[in-house]
């Protein structure tokens, strides 16, 4: 399991076409991101700010 952990986070995506690849940048040309979201925290100190602005971001709509 532990093995495939370590691949887990090696494993990038090119966001222009999509591909998913080990290396930095894709074949494409365009730089690759970690394809998952961040780690949720009960001890997250910013929680209140983000829900203030996604509510703001909902009024203007």
């Amino acid at each position: 399991m532990w093995v495939e952990i370590l691949y887990m986070k090696k494993i990038m995506r090119c966001n222009k076409c999509e591909e998913y690849t080990m290396k930095q940048t894709c074949s494409c040309g365009e730089k690759t991101v970690i394809p998952r979201p961040a780690k949720y925290s009960p001890n997250d100190k910013y929680a209140k700010y983000r829900r203030i602005a996604k509510k703001d971001e909902m009024e203007d709509k």
